[in-house]
């Protein structure tokens, strides 16, 4: 993964009103520290910071007063409403030192006809050197038959990765796909099982009275057979 310039500035006002203006200013303010440092207050150039941390894991080259700091982002906090990032805690990193990570995972190729695929671990934990943060963990699933599952411990990792993640966790796991008629079935099973009760649809009650006024229908059109006969 490439490093990703930004150009920080050094800020000394603080508090919920000196954060607001910075986001104002399409900034966003940040800290920085670790390695013993005292932590540094700085403001982040917005658009920038948001497009490079689109990336999981990316690897930030801050310049602060000529000084350059490489940082991954520990934490990340996020507006609930808006696309807009309020704070961001950086920890330095130095190069050829190995970090913990979490890497997605991803699939690629086709599995077996009538299968499904599902990732039951979206990331892996792995050790690896900071300047060689891999960006997904690959896994190829081409061919594969219903039954297949593949753990931590069978994955491909990245030359001098080492896996963090119990090895025995279940990453990807190849099912028979499921018709949408036996779907329904055990979803209906299951709510029965819960005792959760449907309401009748307009078109169900619609449908329902229908059948019952042909029914009546066709029971008042069947002649009443005579009670008795008599004698000419």
């Amino acid at each position: 993964m490439p490093e990703i310039k930004l150009v920080a500035e050094k800020r000394t006002q603080f508090g919920k009103g000196a954060a607001r203006k910075i986001r104002r200013d399409h900034k966003i303010p940040a800290v920085l520290y670790g390695h013993g440092a005292a932590p540094v207050h700085i403001t982040l150039p917005g658009h920038d910071t948001m497009m490079a941390l689109k990336s999981a894991n990316a690897l930030l080259d801050i310049e602060v007063d000529g000084e350059s700091q490489l940082a991954l982002a520990k934490d990340i906090q996020r507006d609930a409403i808006k696309p807009v990032i309020e704070h961001v805690d950086l920890v330095i990193v130095r190069r050829g030192e190995k970090v913990n990570v979490d890497v997605p995972v991803t699939t690629t190729g086709e599995a077996a006809a009538e299968t499904m695929v599902t990732l039951d671990s979206q990331t892996v934990e792995l050790s690896v050197l900071a300047t060689q943060i891999p960006e997904h963990v690959v896994v190829s699933v081409k061919g594969l038959e219903a039954g297949t599952q593949i753990l931590a411990s069978q994955l491909e990792l990245p030359e001098g990765a080492e896996l963090l993640t119990d090895p025995d966790v279940l990453v990807v796991n190849v099912t028979q796909q499921i018709s949408a008629e036996a779907l329904e079935a055990e979803l209906a099973e299951a709510e029965a099982e819960a005792g959760i009760e449907h309401e009748e649809s307009d078109a169900e009650a619609a449908e329902a009275a229908s059948a019952e006024g042909e029914s009546e229908s066709s029971t008042e059109s069947t002649p009443a057979s005579d009670a008795g006969s008599s004698d000419s």
